[in-house]
């Protein structure tokens, strides 16, 4: 791990921290909620020693990059200029993009908005989640599970910070990322818990030095930014009006766990298998389905990632 590189680079008026290794074409790693740069820690070091130039940023609002303090900065075109940045400032025309979770959002709207910028795309969990353009997508959310659905939950500036600060960060970050029950999360009012089954003990990829390295980080920013996030989707709904229904023409490559939360939620699994993801994505390659594997699948199962990940960008 010491061989990778830290730097803060400026891009769209903030300043964002980057983890880098290696020489060759760029692979840009895009992390998900509650995560970091780090949650690539694996990839990068593989990608890396195959001869790519591996790059993973704190997205805003997380670790080492500056934390815009209004909720609208947050939105999809906020994010992806500073990719977009990003990009230019690494020198490069085009990367190979890799993403999870709320990175693989981030990735959709890359891929929508600036698909010149994007040689090909490896999605790990979320897949495209079409624009429903009757109704809006934290309504949609509510619709189908109720206000206590996670995404409802964490509507409400200060609501859900307040609730995690009563258990601590550290409670909060062993609770989301040991969670491996494939039902939609739901989170009753009261004591925090995204996960009621928390085992006794960390799972085998997630080590106490792990752990101890996102508290560090979310112990200094809060989860303000990342939540910031979720309080975005109505407004991305808005924003990208123009776009419903428009095809996503990159090649892609997209990988989930049997157990993930957000594969087995929101009639996804129909959509993915049925025809609709590659009706909107015409050039979705290949579905994985990873056996026994959960929602964190680049940190659970990182070595079939690696492989992955190396045999669909090795084509390009």
């Amino acid at each position: 791990m010491e061989q990778i590189k830290h730097r803060t680079v400026e891009v769209n008026g903030i300043k964002m921290h980057v983890a880098e290794k290696g020489e060759g074409p760029v692979v840009l790693f895009l992390h998900g909620f509650p995560e970091l740069w780090y949650s690539w820690r694996h990839q990068i070091l593989s990608l890396s020693s195959l001869g790519y130039r591996a790059v993973a940023p704190d997205l805003r609002g997380y670790g080492d990059t500056e934390a815009p303090p209004s909720i609208s900065s947050y939105n999809c075109f906020h994010i992806v200029g500073d990719l977009v940045a990003l990009i230019d400032s690494l020198g490069v025309q085009q990367v190979f993009l890799v993403a999870h979770d709320w990175g693989a959002i981030i990735g959709w709207y890359l891929c929508m908005f600036r698909p010149d910028k994007v040689k090909a795309y490896v999605c790990l969990s979320v897949p495209l989640l079409r624009r429903d353009p009757n109704i809006r997508t934290v309504d949609g959310m509510r619709a189908l599970y109720g206000d206590d659905y996670y995404v409802c939950r964490f509507q409400k500036p200060g609501e859900m910070e307040a609730q995690m600060a009563e258990v601590g960060t550290e409670y909060v970050l062993e609770n989301i990322l040991t969670t491996r029950n494939p039902g939609p999360p739901i989170l009753p009012k009261g004591r925090f818990q995204f996960n009621p089954e928390m085992p006794n003990t960390l799972p085998s990829w997630l080590t106490e030095e792990d752990l101890a390295y996102y508290v560090s980080k979310f112990e200094k920013t809060g989860f303000t930014g990342p939540l910031n996030y979720y309080r975005n989707f109505n407004l991305n709904w808005e924003l990208t009006a123009p776009w419903t229904g428009g095809q996503i023409k990159v090649p892609v490559k997209y990988i989930t766990g049997e157990l993930d939360m957000v594969y087995n939620s929101l009639n996804l699994k129909e959509y993915i298998h049925g025809g609709g993801f590659k009706q909107d994505v015409p050039n979705l390659e290949q579905v994985i389905v990873q056996k026994g594997v959960a929602h964190f699948n680049n940190q659970e199962a990182a070595e079939e990632i690696d492989n992955y990940i190396y045999d669909f960008i090795n084509k390009f």
